[in-house]
């Protein structure tokens, strides 16, 4: 994995957030200023948020489209390696399974003979 694309998540996360608040504090001095209206009542904190909120969400979408792409990137990797380490385990542990199926299969002292036997004389008599 190159270093670009090492740590593309945690970039893009700090990139979002970073827009996030820049949003923040844009809104709360539009809104200390008196551009924007505060709120009603006790719900300025609330009310900046949730504006900056629905300010940052369009402006990440575009500004951070590559970003994103490098993330979205890295995480299929992940993932891609992440299913073949499981597949090699899968087919570690079915050898290992077929393995034991085949020394189960081995009749050792002739014990299904006994069995048969023994089911043959327990059998109900009818005179």
């Amino acid at each position: 994995m190159s270093s670009s694309t090492s740590h593309a998540t945690l970039r893009y996360t700090l990139m979002r957030l970073a827009i996030f608040a820049g949003c923040l504090v844009v809104a709360a001095v539009l809104a200390y200023v008196g551009v924007l209206p505060e709120g009603i009542g006790d719900s300025n904190p609330l009310w900046i948020f949730l504006l900056a909120l629905l300010l940052s969400a369009p402006l990440s979408f575009v500004l951070l489209a590559k970003q994103r792409d490098a993330m979205a990137r890295q995480l299929a990797d992940g993932v891609d390696t992440a299913k073949g380490r499981l597949a090699a385990n899968r087919s570690m542990e079915d050898e290992e399974a077929g393995a034991a199926d085949a020394s189960d299969a081995v009749d050792v002292g002739g014990a299904g003979d006994r069995d048969r036997d023994r089911t043959a004389d327990e059998a109900p008599r009818t005179a």
